[in-house]
């Protein structure tokens, strides 16, 4: 991978402060409630083996923050969910061919030591990994991912594949030995594609499809294998598709009910894509308030989920 002075010079004096944990949002963004008294905080969780505290509302790099043609309003929303507290973005460069990062990368040219940034590779070759890691720092204006994951894997690419002599998984492990990325991660749609992972290979998280009508969820019946597995080998969980693209909202469930059956889950946040700013400023409000659902609560939802 091609170095520049720029990422030497970047590496030399953030790394040291990064692998220490995020540096806090500026005063500027603190929130107030009520009678001028501080809003309570977004609740954190710790992200497995890598020691990050997260909050437990990530934005996603998806919806509006994913438009080429809506970068203002992406911009906008990116901020504001950092003045919020949110400390976790997820991107990806197949995010609208690249839009998502070139949005985001935009305010983390200022913010980036506010949060803790994940962005995928969907190519499972270490060359073509190489490419795409390059082009995604450039779009992000940095010069390090806190988290590198395969994208998809059982649809992208398999895990016979990340075993073959130089495969993305090699790009990987040289990447975080040059510190370009700080932890390996993996996402998939399936629960048993992922326990597979688990089983395969040490990785520091893992991205998951959840929601309570196990919507864009394959191999629901290892959800449980793959949070035993998860527990046991101490991996940062993120969940994702909490809304399904909105379709659960559309039949009839809450925001509220959605997130705190996720969050009731041994998650560590829940990355969600936003199409408009209430939208954030909403999510941010249940998540501040969030209570866990008994697993009685849990199971209601789902079975009117599943009528």
């Amino acid at each position: 991978m091609r170095t520049g002075q720029h990422r030497r010079s970047f590496l030399k004096a953030g790394l040291a402060a990064a692998a220490s944990g995020l540096v806090p949002a500026a005063a500027r963004s603190a929130q107030v409630s009520g009678a001028g008294q501080p809003a309570s905080p977004i609740p954190k969780r710790t992200l497995g083996r890598t020691g990050q505290q997260v909050t437990i509302y990530g934005l996603g790099g998806l919806f509006t923050v994913s438009r080429h043609d809506r970068h203002e309003q992406a911009v906008e929303i990116v901020n504001r969910a950092i003045d919020l507290g949110v400390n976790y973005i997820d991107t990806a460069p197949w995010y609208g061919n690249g839009a998502s990062e070139l949005n985001i990368g935009t305010v983390l040219r200022k913010r980036r030591a506010e949060v803790f940034l994940a962005s995928k590779s969907h190519n499972y070759t270490y060359d073509g990994t190489m490419a795409l890691v390059e082009q995604s720092l450039k779009r992000l204006e940095t010069d390090r991912l806190d988290l590198y994951q395969h994208h998809f894997l059982g649809k992208l690419g398999t895990l016979e594949q990340l075993r073959q002599k130089n495969s993305a998984r090699q790009a990987f492990e040289r990447l975080r030995d040059q510190g370009v990325i700080r932890f390996i991660g993996v996402t998939a749609h399936s629960a048993r594609v992922l326990a597979d992972a688990l089983e395969d290979y040490p990785y520091d998280c893992a991205l998951i499809t959840l929601n309570p009508a196990r919507a864009v969820m394959d191999d629901p019946q290892d959800l449980e294998r793959f949070f035993r597995l998860a527990q046991e080998k101490n991996v940062g969980v993120i969940a994702m598709k909490v809304f399904s693209r909105g379709a659960l909202v559309k039949q009839g469930f809450t925001a509220e009910q959605l997130l705190r059956y996720v969050w009731s889950y041994p998650v560590a946040t829940a990355v969600v894509g936003i199409s408009e700013l209430p939208h954030l400023e909403e999510n941010v409000r249940i998540a501040r308030a969030f209570k866990p659902l008994s697993e009685e609560e849990k199971a209601r939802i789902r079975a009117i989920a599943a009528k």
